[in-house]
């Protein structure tokens, strides 16, 4: 069967879906409905502001559901995904107590439980069975709310994608929870194809056991919404026969999916109405509401999402990705469309999708999308329009940006952190193309916009030199982001300005290039230099006298910064190792365990090695003199395949042509079983090339 005419767009709405429903049933999570209604009403809009909370926030909905899916890339691009690979995944991208999980608590959390089988040794699809972890723990709600991005890469296959979500969830879960995911999933997958909510429900129950108790919690919910008008007389039926305190645990699947089959039969073609009855019947509200919205947009389209209130405007495409691989965490449904087409594509035996306009990391080219632009100065606006981004100003400089790191919100996001690195640095060069509308009575002045963070976190705006634009003019800006002192660019963007008003249209805008760049402690210290790094280590503190000073107790721990657009490049360090057996500097990184080192052991070794999920390899190895507390100097460059290191009069030099070549990623600084510090990380463009 192939894929959809409009698969890439049906994706995108699918993404949507979740990010809205996610973000408006976030503030609210674990409310009950006589709660909700007391304090908020029926939730028709978002309420984060009344609740003094973020709109676009962390959040383990939209962090697992998009990571976990990066297993195709990482391991098996095929049908047969495993749960064992999956469990890997977990390891190399979630960091332990900071990214992705609820960390309630071993027994508590389901997820934080099977975390930690894993990280014993005890693989998928043990790490989640009721064998392992007992029936009460396995059938919380996990294995349902992850499960879309399994079936947004199987567009019309049901089956696949209850296989897929089935090995996912049996990560975490077992039981009712991996049928209530695998049901969800083969519903999503077959939207793309009808919209019938009953051939929907049908779809998914083929694919779980006629005995289970979701199919049965399905039939009954069926039965009461065909005697039952008012879909709030069946949320109380509900809430009698399936409440959560029928139920042992703090989020069984049982009741959040009992409120998701009643929103379906009840709003089967309206996305607005579904949401305010998915989030008004309280519970999981997130959770609840995301799923949901995934299919409502899988089902509707972006049509069935613009009609009603205006969902995603104030979203503007945003998303936030806590994990291991820092580069990914600042995202847009944009970028996330293209991405899981690609993997549903390739599943589906076809080549990828050409990147748009040659491959601008900003390129609007799905209707609607703005790709994180916002207005933050002036008086203008900031709109889509035809492939391009509109924005316009009526009177004055207009500045219009996107974020590039964590946002100063960040501070106060509750239950989950966020762990990021920015996706430009300094060095590295951005474009953008550009063109004054042909409406404009006069030149507009144009310029690139850089906002980095500075002394006490305050955003200190830089500007690329000035172009004066005619009307109908285009032209390409380009600019080499200049010195931060250290500091995280926060945001990126463009600046009109007319005293008598104009506007321009922003085709594109991307960067390129290995960034040159001094990591240090600032001058003018804040906070965000220091978030700036994912941390992967038991302490890494700020308040020791050196810049960089991390340790950790038992075994290996990695502190990470950088993107995978980072290629070819040396990275330098001053490394002191104060206690430990080990330590050293970190490239190509790929999460918390796919990377390239040098580093220096206790026993005076040299070795430039190579970690791979949970292959540990000694590439070269010189014997040297190693002491703690002293500075060791230490060079590491990565040069397609060539890898070498220098320490003093020490050099090692290798060719990785191995099946697990590590083609490019984050640097960092690593330590085992002790605490080492550095004053300086530099970047550059390979040495020696």
């Amino acid at each position: 069967m192939s894929l959809p005419n409009d698969y890439l767009e049906r994706v995108y709405a699918g993404v949507l879906g979740k990010l809205i429903g996610v973000y408006l049933g976030r503030p609210f999570e674990g409310w009950t409905y006589d709660k909700i209604m007391k304090e908020l009403g029926p939730i028709e809009y978002y309420v984060h502001e009344k609740l003094g909370d973020p709109l676009v926030i962390t959040d383990d909905d939209v962090a697992g559901t998009f990571t976990f899916i990066r297993a195709l890339e990482d391991y098996d691009l095929s049908e047969n995904l495993s749960a064992e690979d999956i469990g890997k995944l977990w390891l190399n991208y979630i960091v332990e107590k900071r990214a992705i999980l609820w960390w309630g608590g071993n027994g508590n959390s389901t997820e934080h439980t099977a975390w930690l089988n894993l990280k014993r040794g005890i693989p998928a699809p043990a790490s989640g069975s009721i064998e392992t972890n007992g029936l009460t723990v396995a059938e919380q709600i996990g294995a349902q709310i992850f499960i879309d991005g399994w079936a947004l890469v199987a567009p019309g296959k049901p089956a696949l994608a209850a296989k897929l979500a089935k090995q996912a969830g049996s990560v975490s879960h077992d039981g009712e929870s991996v049928y209530a995911g695998m049901l969800w999933a083969a519903m999503e997958a077959e939207a793309f194809l009808s919209a019938d909510i009953d051939h929907l429900l049908d779809t998914g129950l083929a694919q779980i056991p006629a005995s289970s108790k979701i199919a049965k919690l399905i039939a009954d919910i069926r039965g009461w919404h065909a005697q039952m008008p008012d879909w709030r007389d069946c949320r109380q039926k509900i809430q009698d026969n399936y409440g959560y305190d029928k139920y042992s645990g703090n989020c069984h699947v049982m009741p959040n999916h009992a409120l998701m089959i009643m929103t379906m039969l009840y709003a089967p073609d309206d996305f607005s109405k579904g949401q305010m009855i998915v989030n008004t019947s309280g519970w999981d509200t997130d959770c609840n509401a995301g799923n949901v919205g995934c299919l409502h947009g899988i089902m509707l389209g972006l049509e069935g999402l613009n009609m009603g209130p205006d969902w995603r405007g104030p979203i503007a495409d945003r998303m936030l990705i806590s994990s291991a691989d820092g580069g990914n965490s600042i995202n847009d449904a944009v970028r996330m469309a293209y991405y899981i087409a690609n993997l549903g594509r390739q599943l589906d035996g076809q080549p990828a999708l050409d990147a748009p306009k040659d491959g601008a990391q900003f390129h609007f080219s799905l209707s609607g999308s703005v790709q994180g632009f916002q207005l933050v100065s002036g008086e203008g606006a900031v709109s889509p329009s035809n492939d391009a981004l509109e924005i316009s100003s009526n009177g004055g400089a207009v500045v219009a940006t996107t974020p590039m790191f964590a946002p100063l919100d960040v501070i106060r996001m509750r239950t989950y952190d966020l762990m990021a690195t920015p996706l430009v640095y300094s060095g590295q060069k951005v474009s953008a193309c550009v063109t004054a509308s042909l409406q404009n009575d006069k030149p507009i002045t144009v310029a690139l916009r850089m906002r980095h963070y500075g002394a006490n976190d305050i955003l200190v705006d830089c500007t690329s030199p000035t172009r004066m634009l005619e009307p109908g003019e285009e032209a390409m800006l380009d600019w080499i982001l200049p010195d931060t002192g250290a500091q995280p660019i926060a945001e990126m963007g463009l600046m009109i300005d007319s005293r008598d008003g104009g506007t321009v249209m922003l085709d594109c805008m991307g960067w390129s290039g290995t960034p040159e760049l001094t990591l240090t402690k600032p001058k003018e210290e804040g906070d965000f230099w220091h978030r700036a790094w994912v941390n992967g280590v038991d302490v890494f503190s700020k308040h020791f006298p050196e810049s960089f000073h991390i340790s950790h107790d038992r075994g290996e721990g990695v502190i990470l910064h950088g993107t995978r657009d980072w290629v070819d490049y040396t990275v330098e360090a001053d490394l002191v190792v104060h206690l430990g057996s080990s330590a050293g500097v970190i490239a190509r990184a790929q999460g918390l365990r796919r990377y390239y080192a040098a580093r220096v052991t206790r026993d005076g070794k040299f070795e430039l090695v190579r970690q791979y999920d949970d292959t540990f390899e000694v590439l070269a190895s010189a014997e040297i003199s190693m002491a703690f507390d002293e500075t060791i100097p230490i060079t590491l460059t990565v040069n397609g395949l060539n890898l070498s290191a220098v320490t003093g009069d020490t050099s090692l030099s290798v060719t990785d042509t191995s099946d697990v070549a590590i083609s490019c990623g984050a640097i960092g600084l690593m330590v085992a079983d002790g605490a080492a510090s550095a004053n300086t990380v530099r970047v550059s463009a390979p040495k020696g090339a």
